[in-house]
């Protein structure tokens, strides 16, 4: 399977994906940080990639979306955004409508 093929399925089986630096427990990043803390604001289950393990996923996703940065936040299969666009949709509460109806 090749790494997009594996990204692929990672976003569409789980409803809430983070890409990231790091854990949500050890962030290893800002930015990484700062989305983990909206997530849990939202109070959703998500699933954490830590592309610091794998070069290929690392730059696989940055493919994937045709987005450069890490993090990358995907909901039901489709790319969402990076840090600044997660806290932009938070702070206009349209984030948490997105995730609505995803429980753990």
């Amino acid at each position: 399977m090749s790494v997009q093929d594996t990204i692929r399925q990672t976003v569409t089986t789980n409803p809430v994906v983070l890409y990231m630096k790091g854990t949500p427990q050890f962030p290893m990043c800002g930015f990484s940080a700062g989305a983990v803390q909206i997530l849990k604001n939202c109070g959703v289950p998500f699933a954490a990639v830590n592309v610091l393990e794998d070069p290929e996923v690392r730059q696989g996703i940055k493919e994937f979306a045709n987005w450069p940065t890490i993090p990358q936040l995907y909901v039901k299969g489709e790319f969402v955004g990076g840090s600044d666009i997660m806290k932009e949709l938070f702070a206009s509460g349209e984030l948490q409508k997105l995730l609505e109806g995803i429980e753990g």
